[in-house]
């Protein structure tokens, strides 16, 4: 017997098993396994966004972390890395740590002051009820490329959060957030070998809109994946009441977007609903160029999952706001902070929260016939 099979984990002890494994192991063999938190933390005035993850690839042996935040014209990562073990209770990675206070409600998240311009502790509550959304499965080439849920919600943060020098109060009635809680399977880790299903073959084309709207009494999700033709892959628009009331389908997400010139970059989007009365208007307020040090894909050196050794690794990286864009460039994954502006049953409602587009390949009925298509 191998001491892999011997691995235990202390939820072992709690009755959560689905499969004859140990908790310490999943079901599947597959090496882009994954498991992830992401919050996101910004102030209502737009000046400030923050996205911060972590994430465990059991079959990968790494747990990793990062915070990126954009705030005064300055763009911020910090990032962790250590070997996963066998317990996979232990969400921390070094000075990154996440701890569940109350199931689908309340949970706190940590960056210990250490030699890099970011900390914080923050708690978020949240603001509706836990939302699964539906499942994203892709084959390519025969081989499962993805295959994923999320449950998501939106909710307020409170807390302590220090950038450079600004040391910020945190409280509820102006910072909010949203978060997703994610696993399966999705690419991770280190390039795999060239071939028709490595990186030697065409990347897939993606166009996706996510976009978390959350206003004082209620919150809209929405989801719209389409491939190169327009066809959606997975969609879907539902309003989640503060109240507890049960949450309302709001069939397909139809949306109009406008780019900024010569790029991909959504500058404002109109959301309606087929056949449905609400209408939500977008503003982008600011945009964090995600892919540029958290470990979204753009470097070569530090991707989510990628094995950084056998210590633990603790990195910063700080460079201004337009460079961070440059180095994203067209491909890399952008969020941005944005205001919506509701008109629909229950009135005007403004509110906010994340509006992150990626558009990878071309897309027909955007314009983009190509790979390299940009907006007039």
């Amino acid at each position: 017997m191998s001491d892999g099979d011997r691995d235990l984990s202390p939820l072992d002890d709690f009755p959560f098993h689905q499969t004859s494994e140990s908790l310490a192991h999943v079901a599947t063999s597959d090496r882009n396994f994954y498991d992830r938190y992401y919050f996101n933390v910004h102030h209502c005035t737009g000046d400030l966004f923050m996205a911060l993850g972590v994430g465990q690839y059991p079959n990968l042996g790494v747990t990793d972390a990062f915070a990126a935040v954009v705030h005064r014209g300055v763009h911020r990562v910090v990032r962790a890395s250590r070997e996963l073990g066998s317990d996979r209770g232990d969400t921390s990675v070094g000075p990154f740590h996440v701890e569940v206070l109350e199931p689908l409600n309340r949970l706190r998240v940590l960056l210990e002051p250490g030699e890099y311009e970011l900390s914080f502790d923050l708690t978020w509550t949240a603001s509706i009820p836990a939302t699964r959304e539906p499942r994203q499965f892709l084959r390519r080439h025969g081989r499962v490329w993805m295959d994923s849920v999320r449950l998501a919600q939106t909710g307020f943060w409170a807390g302590t959060l220090r950038i450079g020098e600004d040391e910020l109060a945190v409280t509820p009635d102006t910072w909010w957030g949203s978060r997703d809680r994610s696993w399966g399977i999705r690419p991770v880790g280190e390039a795999e070998p060239a071939g028709i299903g490595g990186n030697g073959g065409v990347p897939p084309t993606f166009h996706w809109v996510y976009a978390p709207m959350q206003f004082d009494d209620f919150s809209i999700l929405v989801i719209a994946q389409e491939d190169e033709d327009g066809a959606r892959v997975v969609e879907e628009a539902v309003k989640v009441f503060r109240d507890g009331r049960p949450a309302e389908s709001l069939g397909r997400p139809d949306l109009e977007l406008h780019y900024s010139p010569g790029s991909r970059d959504v500058k404002s989007a109109v959301v309606t609903f087929a056949g449905r009365a609400e209408r939500v208007r977008v503003t982008q307020l600011l945009p964090l160029h995600m892919a540029v040090g958290s470990g979204y894909g753009l470097d070569a050196d530090w991707r989510h999952g990628m094995y950084q050794g056998p210590d633990l690794v603790v990195q910063q990286v700080v460079m201004p706001a337009p460079e961070a864009a440059a180095k994203s460039g067209m491909f890399g994954i952008t969020e941005r902070l944005s205001r919506f502006d509701y008109d629909g049953p229950e009135g005007v409602r403004a509110g906010f929260g994340l509006f992150e587009t990626l558009f990878i390949g071309a897309h027909r009925p955007s314009g983009f016939g190509d790979w390299l298509a940009v907006a007039p």
